[in-house]
């Protein structure tokens, strides 16, 4: 429906097509050129402060952008543009450029005052996140220090622990040496001391036994073997001497046998007080035929009699029926053979 209120100044509006005529409208640049002049803003209410003309423009794109598709469906209707504000064209000019210096200064005011508080929120959210960086690297140093000195602390008790362990087994070593050598000297006392008992026990034995006899050579041994012997090894020790060499008790005791028996000629047989038997054989005489004898007293002569091939003096040491070594036995008492 066409409007009869006459256009502001400085619009051209276009005549609505007729009916018969009605097509496709796209605003182009010549027919919604804005007028020519300064706009005046109108300050809104509670809001910001617009233009006329672009609110016209908006609403124009707005038809256009949403009923082209569908312009041919629609009936016809006439376009009539609103009344337009003064924008300084004309008489009132002076009004106008004041309203708009006005509006001016109060957008941008508004515009500094928005400005200002969003340079205040950055500046607030630069220095929380500074705040937020410097308390993380703050942890940071405080985690790490924490971490060197525990590493720190964990060294020290292991070179602690390593020092320990080392002093430890010093005095081990030390300690171990200290017993060994305790125990050479405990030993080297005790075999000196054996030693000294030893010597002494022949001392005084060497005082109580006597060899034999004298001037003589030793020709055969305890267990030499050979078939001069009925035993088949030589059961006592051969003391090859001179006939009538003078023979001896070797100990105290008592004549228990002496005579004639058979391979061993003449013989006496002196027993000790610990029982042990010693027999004097091949003799050319004999002394004593019974009775206690002292140690070193002569008790008959060496000779040949019975199996023999030469004059000698066969010593035999015997306990309990067993034979010993007359050798060793000698030697046990202190004597020197």
């Amino acid at each position: 429906m066409a409007s009869n209120s006459p256009a502001p100044e400085g619009i051209e509006l276009q005549e609505a097509p007729t009916a018969g005529a009605w097509g496709e409208w796209n605003p182009t640049e010549d027919s919604a050129r804005p007028p020519r002049g300064k706009h005046r803003v109108v300050k809104q209410r509670g809001g910001l402060a617009r233009s006329s003309t672009v609110l016209g423009v908006g609403v124009i794109a707005a038809v256009g952008a949403s009923g082209i598709a569908t312009a041919q469906d629609r009936p016809q209707v006439a376009i009539s543009m609103p009344s337009l504000p003064d924008f300084g064209l004309g008489g009132a000019g002076g009004d106008g450029q004041h309203a708009d210096a006005e509006g001016t200064a109060a957008g941008a005011a508004a515009a500094a005052k928005q400005t200002g508080i969003i340079a205040q929120q950055a500046a607030g959210h630069a220095d929380a996140g500074a705040t937020l960086v410097g308390r993380i690297l703050q942890q940071a140093e405080s985690q790490e220090s924490a971490a060197e000195s525990q590493t720190r602390a964990q060294a020290e008790r292991a070179a602690q622990e390593a020092a320990a362990a080392e002093a430890k087994a010093q005095r081990e070593t030390a300690q171990k040496e200290a017993d060994d050598a305790r125990a050479a000297a405990e030993k080297e006392a005790k075999e000196a001391a054996e030693a000294k008992a030893e010597q002494e026990r022949i001392a005084k034995l060497a005082g109580s036994y006597s060899l034999p006899t004298s001037a003589y050579t030793l020709t055969s041994h305890y267990g030499d073997s050979g078939s001069m012997w009925s035993s088949g090894h030589h059961t006592g020790l051969d003391f090859a001497a001179p006939t009538g060499t003078p023979v001896k008790a070797v100990a105290g005791g008592k004549i228990t046998s002496a005579g004639w028996s058979g391979a061993y000629g003449y013989r006496i047989v002196l027993e000790l007080e610990d029982g042990t038997e010693i027999w004097y054989c091949h003799l050319s005489s004999m002394s004593v035929t019974s009775g206690s004898v002292g140690a070193g007293e002569t008790i008959g002569r060496v000779g040949a009699t019975g199996n023999v091939t030469g004059p000698h003096l066969h010593l035999e040491v015997r306990k309990g029926g067993s034979t010993m070594d007359p050798l060793a036995w000698l030697e046990s008492k202190g004597l020197s053979v």
